[in-house]
């Protein structure tokens, strides 16, 4: 995609629509949205960290003349951190998120639990350097955590001004509780982590199949720009290349299943082919492991320390390969 570039800051999409982009898009480093008519303003998801959130409404402030203190509403797409940790510092706003984002907030989204884990990434061998690579720019221990406002199943539409905000819920897939926002005025979605635009997605929730359902609810909106959750500003042409590899991902993985490999063996076993070229190839470890887990019913407590190790594994074993 040429019409967009991917420069960290805040890209005017015209008629009051902006995103707010952080290159490279891989582990934290999210985007957001803005919406914007007359007086009233709606910010699609928070960043990682206060610092980085604070500089985003800087950033909107002189860019759009939008501050902190003129928006209304915050929707959180999802749970994880990325998406969240930032929305303290939207004061005047309602949050608003689905019930099962916030209900996965409240059960594992403490950023102090992060901050406490990455103190403890010396003890931890590969795994803790692993999240010290990925993780260690961010301030954890900085966060006061917000949880939403109000929370809705289904869809819920939201007024900016005279512009209307479609929220649909097209989770679980990449979490439990996954939401786009939809401006049709604009012709524009926010997606979230339904998308990730050259970089790899994880199903940390799935069923895959609803996640490949999403990409056609996508499919389906009368859009011009798609602004996933990490990545840069894409078309419908980014959502059909990201609906593939879910589809092959699938289908692999079950025939694996199928020929008695155990979940592991299946993530080691898969060739990604032109997918591999993705950040963060080594996700595909968590979202073979959410397929077994659907096709067995397991609904047992996953070792979330383990899935980590696993894709610590298969990031060396692609470095190896390519070198």
């Amino acid at each position: 995609m040429a019409k967009w570039q991917f420069t960290k800051g805040l890209h005017d999409l015209g008629r009051g629509a902006y995103a707010y982009l952080q290159p490279s898009g891989t582990w934290g480093y999210s985007n957001a949205g803005l919406i914007v008519d007359g007086d009233e303003a709606l910010l699609v998801d928070t960043l990682f960290d206060e610092r980085l959130t604070a500089e985003m409404l800087d950033a909107m402030r002189d860019a759009a003349g939008i501050g902190a203190e003129r928006i209304g509403t915050v929707v959180n797409t999802h749970s994880n951190g990325d998406h969240t940790f930032g929305n303290r510092l939207v004061k005047n706003a309602l949050v608003i998120a689905s019930e099962a984002t916030a209900h996965e907030m409240r059960e594992e989204g403490n950023p102090q639990t992060l901050a406490q884990l990455m103190k403890n990434t010396g003890s931890m061998g590969e795994v803790g350097e692993f999240f010290q690579r990925i993780f260690g720019a961010f301030d954890f221990a900085g966060v006061t955590f917000r949880l939403p406002d109000r929370t809705f199943s289904g869809t819920m539409t939201v007024k900016v001004g005279d512009k209307r905000v479609e929220l649909i819920e097209v989770g679980p897939a990449h979490t439990a509780g996954d939401v786009i926002a939809f401006v049709p005025a604009n012709r524009v979605v926010y997606t979230g982590d339904i998308l990730f635009i050259d970089g790899t997605p994880i199903a940390w929730a799935g069923p895959v199949s609803n996640w490949i359902t999403a990409c056609d609810r996508i499919l389906d909106l009368d859009v011009e720009a798609i602004v996933p959750g990490h990545g840069p500003i894409t078309d419908k042409a980014g959502v059909r290349r990201m609906r593939e590899y879910l589809v092959y991902v699938d289908q692999e993985t079950r025939k694996r299943h199928a020929a008695g490999m155990n979940s592991w063996e299946a993530a080691q076993d898969i060739a990604l082919g032109s997918f591999g070229g993705w950040l963060d190839a080594e996700r595909l470890a968590v979202t073979v492991d959410t397929i077994y887990r659907e096709i067995n019913s397991d609904h047992s407590r996953r070792n979330v320390m383990d899935l980590f190790g696993r894709m610590v594994q298969l990031e060396r074993r692609y470095a190896a390969q390519r070198h």
